[in-house]
């Protein structure tokens, strides 16, 4: 081991024992310092100005309750998180997740990657992320107005079109939007629309951006393709995990493109058509009936459901993990190998474990890390932000601009891998290439 990886291995300790229980803020940051060791000796102002030991402490953590009234008029108390990671390259800029697993460490993960990811756009957007605990399942519609109410409530006074700019993420869509900038509109007396994103295009809002990540996924996957393997995405056999936003404008932008998804999925079981998911009803199924997955059979009498299944034992070319991170396990990485799958590309954030990354590399299975290959989402939302500080139009943000920025960012993380001399290792190349962005902005400011 070398004086820099020992350097980094400290530090990382460091980060651990300060950060006690928070897996997942540890996992995200071991699997980004263990790529930098060639950076940093190639860029030794970096160690000089410790750069790592910020870049791994948030700028800011805030912690609030978040008190609302269900139907029964009983008051539920939750907890309300937003933490601003780094805003070396503009205003923290990243999603609000409302699920029950949701916890400090958890956004504090989700965060630490949207550093790279943002980065990696090109953008000026800085990195952030936030949510809550809340469990929108089985809410009223109410229900849900009155909690993302409170939770604005809780918020506001912390955002800004130059300061923090918050977007959806799981269980926070265009309808919850809505609702946050309702409020915050109604407390400040201002329609700052830039002060958040994912609206809806009738109000600030940008076509693309609901199907962005999904459909900017897909494009990273089709360019890695052609370069690992010289093939095309056409009339490969895929499978998506999830059936929320990501995963369902993934499989729609795959079957465009000649792909045949045969399975999706949410947290109750697998869904299989041989014939090829009908995105068109799994649409429906999750925005307009908001209803379980299983639903699909209604429709499709053909169509298998497999309770509590494994959409990773099922035989493909291409899988997209797009539901939730750490989904895909050791054992699931070597089915798909065993299975002849030639490429995995992250839809969700973080949903492979190390232990998973490693059996792909090691089976040659082309891998696309999501702070790549899931960075559509984001560069739309800045694009969102552009237009609404120009009052401008979102229809001018199109399908094309999104597909430049994510042909962009394979070239770069492509260019940086063979810099360093690992040539088609997308996890290194991103790192790197997100890191070396932010760390020079951070090295123009200085200490700070």
């Amino acid at each position: 081991m070398s004086n820099t990886q020992k350097a980094i291995s400290s530090t990382f300790q460091q980060v651990v024992d300060r950060n006690p229980g928070e897996p997942e803020f540890h996992q995200a940051l071991l699997e980004v310092l263990e790529t930098l060791s060639p950076v940093m000796e190639k860029h030794p102002e970096y160690a000089k100005n410790k750069i790592i030991e910020r870049l791994c402490e948030p700028e800011r953590q805030i912690i609030f309750r978040v008190p609302w009234e269900d139907d029964n008029g009983e008051v539920q108390i939750n907890r309300g998180f937003r933490v601003g990671f780094n805003s070396a390259l503009g205003p923290y800029k990243g999603g609000l997740r409302f699920h029950p697993s949701v916890t400090l460490g958890t956004i504090k993960f989700l965060a630490f990657e949207q550093t790279f990811k943002n980065a990696l756009t090109g953008l000026p957007i800085g990195s952030g992320k936030g949510g809550s605990d809340f469990d929108p399942k089985d809410k009223s519609e109410n229900e849900i107005m009155r909690f993302c109410q409170s939770f604005m409530t809780g918020l506001y006074r912390h955002l800004g079109e130059t300061t923090d700019v918050p977007a959806g993420d799981i269980g926070v869509g265009t309808r919850e939007i809505g609702y946050l900038f309702g409020q915050y509109k109604r407390i400040t007396q201002r329609y700052e629309s830039g002060v958040i994103t994912g609206k809806s295009p009738q109000w600030g809002g940008t076509w693309i951006r609901q199907k962005a990540t999904g459909y900017g996924a897909v494009f990273f996957c089709e360019n890695m393709i052609n370069a690992v393997h010289d093939e095309d995405i056409k009339d490969k056999v895929a499978v998506v995990s999830g059936s929320g936003n990501v995963a369902t404008y993934a499989i729609e932008k795959l079957r465009v493109l000649g792909a045949r998804v045969i399975a999706c999925s949410d947290s109750s079981g697998v869904i299989i058509d041989r014939n090829g998911i009908d995105v068109d009803t799994v649409i429906h199924i999750k925005e307009v009936e908001r209803a379980r997955i299983k639903t699909y059979l209604d429709f499709h009498h053909d169509a298998e459901y497999i309770d509590d299944g494994n959409i990773w034992d099922i035989p493909c070319d291409i899988a997209m993990p797009c539901a939730t991170q750490n989904e895909l396990q050791e054992k699931d990485a070597q089915t798909l190998a065993d299975n002849g799958c030639i490429a995995v590309c992250e839809g969700a954030n973080m949903p492979c474990t190390p232990e998973a990354i490693e059996v792909l590399k090691k089976n040659g299975i082309a891998f696309a890390p999501g702070k790549a290959a899931n960075a559509g989402g984001v560069a739309s939302s800045a694009l969102e932000m552009q237009h609404n500080a120009t009052h401008g139009s979102g229809f001018e943000y199109s399908e094309e601009r999104l597909h430049e920025i994510m042909n962009q960012i394979h070239r770069v993380c492509c260019e940086t891998a063979d810099e360093f001399g690992k040539p088609h290792d997308y996890v290194l190349g991103s790192n790197i290439a997100g890191f070396r962005r932010v760390a020079n902005a951070m090295l123009a400011f200085g200490i700070i």
